[in-house]
């Protein structure tokens, strides 16, 4: 297995020789310089996964080595420290690419954990981009953003129905980004030189719905002046996505369920009966299997739309990559709006991290173009920021307060499993063991609860 490399550059004689000596015993292949002119000669000469490098040196500080490093090869990974710790200086070292800050003395425990989240960062990068590298054949994947686990199976799941012609439906929240998915299907699809035709079906007025997917004949109805062709005719050959199918009537389930079956149906009036070759991708952020239930959903339309799901991630479950879509939708809107917004302060992102986004990557896009407007420059902190988002943290504190660590400490991984676990038992028992509703209480994905179920050997 290849040994991480990494270069640190630090004057001082006795912090460089410690902190190389402690980056050895971890298991790295170190090199060490004593200033940033060595260290900018000694990166060109070989390539280093991790560049360490103090602020203060002579000849080149830390902030031009990595405006260097991060020229010459801006994947590198650089983390700085430092005894001269400023807001001003955290602020351009991380304007300029900078991974993490850290201050002396060094701490043994939180240089590793650094350095560990740095790698693994690294790695969820390198492995995000070469997936996008396998989609974007023929379609630009930049739209999609997200380095976590959860949306790293997304990619993999769109990347493998894409290539077939299998429907499909996507579940997630409002906000989740369902649209996009289906865009990044169907255009790295053998179907995307034909068009991919969406219809929302919650946002069209049932009475309207049912002329816009099949079209109509003139004197179908009053105000029906001329013949119109409907949405699934406009798909022919290409796809048609059905976005939140959930909540379609009934009667029109039954219309639709004729297209998917037998590829053909009739305009509203009309008595010719047409054919049509579409693919179906539908969306929803309900719980299809309990519509079913409860007589909302046809069970027969289930089954046929329901063959391949993707389920798309709400944005609290995905946190490590709020910090990502912030710099995105940041450089979005200061390039739109005109602006100069530098980032958001260490206490401002804290906030951010901790907040339950209900609305998800449309409500973090919204918040960012907002405060972007109204910061015109310079670094937002708490005092921009809304109340809504403020207001988590007297949630926080109290959760925290409740808890005891005993003088001998604790295993972290085991009190959050505990915790999780006892939440999970505790939703069973208030819905009766019915687990559509005890994820609903829980604010999860059916398939989120049940994975966590099986995880913990809850009620196998």
């Amino acid at each position: 297995m290849k040994r991480v490399k990494v270069l640190i550059a630090e004057d001082n004689d006795l912090s460089r020789e410690n902190l190389a000596d402690m980056l050895k015993s971890y298991g790295y292949e170190v090199k060490a310089v004593s200033d940033g002119k060595q260290a900018m000669d000694i990166f060109l000469e070989d390539k280093y996964d991790l560049v360490v490098t103090d602020l203060k040196m002579p000849n080149a500080d830390g902030l031009e080595v990595l405006a260097f490093v991060k020229e010459v090869m801006p994947e590198s990974i650089v983390i700085i420290i430092t005894g001269y710790g400023t807001v001003h200086s955290a602020v351009e070292a991380m304007r300029l690419g900078a991974f993490d800050y850290i201050t002396k003395p060094l701490k043994d425990d939180l240089v590793k954990l650094t350095l560990e989240r740095a790698l693994h960062f690294a790695k969820l990068k390198e492995e995000n981009i070469s997936l996008k590298g396998q989609l974007k054949r023929k379609y630009d994947f930049g739209k999609i953003i997200g380095y976590s686990d959860n949306m790293r199976k997304v990619f993999e799941r769109i990347e493998k129905v894409a290539g077939t012609d299998s429907t499909v439906i996507i579940y997630g929240e409002s906000g989740t980004g369902k649209e996009l998915v289906a865009r990044a299907i169907h255009f790295n699809s053998d179907r995307n030189s034909y068009p991919l035709v969406p219809v929302n079906c919650g946002a069209i007025p049932e009475e309207l719905l049912e002329s816009e997917l099949f079209g109509h004949e003139k004197g179908a109805f009053t105000g029906a002046i001329k013949s119109r062709v409907g949405r699934f005719e406009l798909a022919h050959g290409g796809t048609i996505f059905l976005d939140e199918i959930g909540d379609m009537s009934p009667a029109l389930q039954v219309k639709v369920l004729r297209v998917i079956q037998e590829k053909q149906f009739e305009r509203i009036g009309g008595i010719k009966t047409l054919s049509v070759d579409v693919r179906i991708i539908t969306a929803t952020n309900q719980d299809l299997e309990r519509a079913v239930q409860e007589k909302r959903f046809r069970e027969d339309l289930f089954y046929r739309i329901n063959v391949i799901p993707i389920y798309i991630p709400p944005l609290r479950e995905r946190k490590m990559d709020v910090p990502i879509l912030i710099n995105h939708f940041m450089r979005k809107f200061n390039k739109l709006k005109k602006r100069n917004v530098k980032g958001f302060s260490q206490e401002a992102m804290q906030y951010m991290m901790r907040y339950h986004w209900p609305g998800n990557v449309r409500e973090l896009e919204n918040l960012i173009e907002m405060l972007v407007v109204m910061k015109d420059d310079g670094l937002i902190d708490i005092a921009d920021m809304p109340p809504k988002v403020l207001s988590e943290e007297s949630k926080l504190d109290e959760q925290v307060s409740s808890i005891i660590i005993p003088e001998e400490g604790v295993s972290f991984n085991d009190m959050v499993e505990d915790f999780e676990k006892d939440l999970l038992l505790k939703a069973l028992e208030k819905t009766g063991g019915v687990k559509n509703r005890a994820a609903k209480l829980l604010d999860l994905n059916r398939t989120t609860f049940v994975e966590k179920l099986k995880r913990y050997s809850i009620g196998s």
